[in-house]
Parts: structure tokens; sequence; C-alpha cells
């Protein structure tokens, strides 16, 4: 500022110069040569002093940041801000995701600084996932990551999304491997937290499998990441009076489960449901469907699923506020049994080249047709794809229970980890694929 009055300071004369031929009068200017010249003067003054002081005075300089060295990538983010512009400040780091982008499509890399997470440091990780403590060799299965075709996703940072995540509830809702991609998140969390008695199971539980509810607290940052147990999403009940003998439990495809109210108000909201969807779990066991209070005992499993898909999209936008809750469905997970015997698992030591038509299910296919016509904005987390790949990331014969095999689920850390990385790059990005 001094210096800009300085420099004022010295063109005053001719500025007061200036001014002082407006005293003239304009018939005695046009009457002479002299008052053309003088005119001519006056507008070289004129645009001479403006150009002089747009150049030592640029005040249309278009600013990047609000940083002054840095650059869009290069921000510094105050952790501990209140302002309510502190997420927009975070997601401006991230390069945007294109709307023309499906970051579902895409290949594994090889990449040797994964995993993102030690096992071993994550109290919260249930034994049965975490397959180099039950005694698995081979680590290659660690080092990869997902690699879109036609964009890139950006590097996980657990500092800005612990940022992201103030003050917020995210809510996992389905079957085990629900609770998968649950502790995956929680173990992801954890490795940026360097006070870990901060982190707690908000009712003093272990992980166990039949828990209906775990929820893990980040009290230094003021969020929670739940669990709710629901497999079938839809609510059990129990055989209504003349029902044939083999019918153990109704399973109403109409309504929801009970505890859906616990998931209402929450920011994030990630459903899965499909591996209990199957024969020796449902009418082995004595489960069969029922549809305003009469049973179906004649109703196929794949038209029991669409059924309760419809009453979940009819409870989604009768209940969930979108301007509050985002909502996920992640589609059927891949599994990798052979020879359609759930007793042959062999688990790869690589990635596969070839799927086999483990790329696609019909349960996917269900999700995918159900949430285009969700009157509310629904993501659809397609990972049936990537995981076809996969046959090196389950748990197999790692597991707490070495002597029952497991194709299904996968050892952490491992492919929910990509999951969890995905459904950050679209939250941070505000892009669906």
């Amino acid at each position: 500022m001094v210096s800009r009055f300085r420099v004022f300071w010295r063109l005053r004369p001719n500025f007061i110069d200036f001014l002082n031929l407006g005293k003239l009068k304009a018939r005695g200017i046009f009457k002479s040569l002299n008052g053309i010249i003088v005119i001519g003067s006056l507008l070289f003054f004129i645009a001479a002093l403006s150009s002089g002081y747009f150049f030592m005075f640029p005040t249309f300089q278009p600013v990047i940041s609000s940083h002054e060295n840095s650059t869009l990538t290069d921000l510094d983010i105050d952790m501990n801000s209140t302002s309510p512009e502190r997420d927009v400040h975070i997601s401006s780091t991230l390069p945007d995701l294109d709307s023309e982008c499906n970051v579902f499509d895409g290949k594994w890399v090889a990449d040797e600084s994964y995993p993102l997470y030690n096992a071993a440091q994550c109290p919260f990780l249930e034994r049965g996932f975490n397959c180099l403590a039950n005694g698995r060799r081979d680590n290659g299965y660690l080092k990869w990551r997902w690699q879109p075709k036609d964009c890139d996703i950006p590097r996980f940072d657990v500092e800005m999304v612990l940022e992201f995540l103030r003050g917020k509830r995210v809510v996992f809702v389905g079957d085990s491997l629900s609770r998968t991609q649950w502790e995956s998140m929680v173990c992801m969390l954890m490795n940026g937290i360097k006070d870990k008695r901060s982190v707690y199971e908000i009712n003093g539980s272990n992980i166990t499998k039949q828990i209906r509810h775990l929820g893990i607290r980040f009290s230094s940052f003021n969020f929670t990441v739940e669990f709710y147990r629901s497999i079938f999403l839809v609510q059990p009940r129990q055989v209504p009076k003349r029902a044939p003998k083999r019918v153990k439990v109704a399973l109403q495809l109409d309504r929801l489960d009970d505890i859906s109210k616990e998931w209402i108000d929450c920011d994030i909201l990630i459903f899965n449901t499909g591996h209990w969807w199957t024969p020796t779990k449902l009418f082995d066991m004595g489960w069969y469907f029922q549809v305003g209070g009469r049973m179906k005992l004649g109703m196929s499993i794949t038209g029991g699923f669409k059924t309760a898909l419809r009453t979940w999209k009819s409870w989604v936008e009768s209940k969930i506020n979108p301007s509050r809750t985002r909502v996920f469905f992640r589609t059927f997970e891949s599994t990798h049994w052979s020879s359609g015997s759930k007793q042959n698992c062999k688990v790869t030591q690589q990635p596969i080249s070839k799927v086999n038509g483990n790329d696609r299910h019909p349960y996917s296919d269900v999700i995918i047709d159900v949430v285009k016509n969700v009157s509310i904005p629904v993501t659809v987390l397609h990972v049936t794809p990537m995981g076809a790949f996969r046959s090196d990331g389950h748990v197999g014969t790692w597991s707490d229970n070495p002597s029952v095999p497991d194709c299904s689920h996968w050892c952490l850390p491992g492919v929910p980890d990509v999951w969890n990385e995905l459904l950050f790059s679209l939250l941070l990005s505000d892009q669906n694929p």
C-alpha cells in the first residue's frame, strides 16, 4: 500500500495538469491546431497512466489457491480447522474422476507399496480373516492395486479420509461379506490414529460372527463405523399356523428387517446381500417365503430375491433423506469354489487370467436393475467383475477353522480394502460411475 501511494504521489503534478486542462473552453481548443495537439496529448496521457497502473498493481490475477505458494494438488490442510468449508478444501486436492469413467472396469496391477495396513496392529480384525496369522506363508496376494481402464483413482490418504469422516456416522448392513468390508475400513482408518486407545467398540463387545450390531468409535474425530447383521435384509418370523411341517421359518419378503430403524440417521449407508440366498441356506434349513401374510412355497429363490430387493427399494425411498445420507449397494462378491462343490476350494498364489463367467452373477444383475429405478440417488459398487480374477485372495484353509475350506470370504488385508478405496474415491470426488 505504501509503494502504491508513493507512485501516485510522483504522478501527482501530471495528474493535476490533466485536471486543469478541463478548465479550457472547448470552443477555444478546436479553433486552433494547438487545441488538436492538446487533445491528442491528453488521450495519450490517459492511456499511458492506465497501462502503468495495471502493470504495477495487477488486481485481476486469478487465484488458484488460498495458499500463496502451493498448487492445486499440494494444498496444506488444517486438520484442526472448524471452518464449514473444510470439506471443499479436502476434495479440491483430489483429481476429478471423469464422469464417463467406470472405476469398476479395469485390471489388477502389482504394487509393492501394498497392503494399506498391518493386520497385527488392528485389534478389531477378527481372527478368521487374518490369513497370515493363521499360517498362510505366501504374501503375494497382498501386493495388488486396482487400476481403472480410463481414469485413475486417488491414492488412499488416511489423514484426509479421517478428516472427511469427522462428525459422521457410517453404517454397513448385510451378511458376513459386509462385516469383512466393515473390518477392512476400520483397520484402514486405524492406521492413521496415533492413540489407538481413542478407538473402541461402543458396546464393549468382541468382534464375533453372531452379534447383530457392532460399532467402532473414533473418538478423536467424533465418528463411528457400524455394522448391522441382516443377511437377507428382510424380516424372518415364526411359522404361521397350518404351515407344512417342513417350514421352520417364514421370511417376510414384504417387510424389511426390524432393526432397519437403526440404519436411518447416518451419513453413509452401504448395503449388501446375496450369499445366503441359496437352497442349502433357505429351503434345506426350512426357510420359506411369505408375502402379504401368506406362504409362497412355490416361489423360486431368484423370485424371492427380487421381491426382497423391491421391498428394500420402497424402504429407501420412504425412509432415507437423500440430503443427509449417501446410499451404496455392493453387488455379489465372486466366489471360487471348484467343480460345483463347496468342499473343493483351491486358492491360487496369483490372480487368474480367465474368469470363466465369474465376472457376472444373476444377483448382481437384479441389484443393478432395482437400484437404477430408485427415486433417490443410490450408487452401485459393482465389485463382481474385479473379484472374479482374485482366486488368490480367499481365506481358503487359513481361517480360525482350517478344517472348513473357504472360497467365499477374503483375507484381510486384501480385496475388501479396494472396495473401500473405491468407496472413498466416489465420496470425496462426488462422482458416480
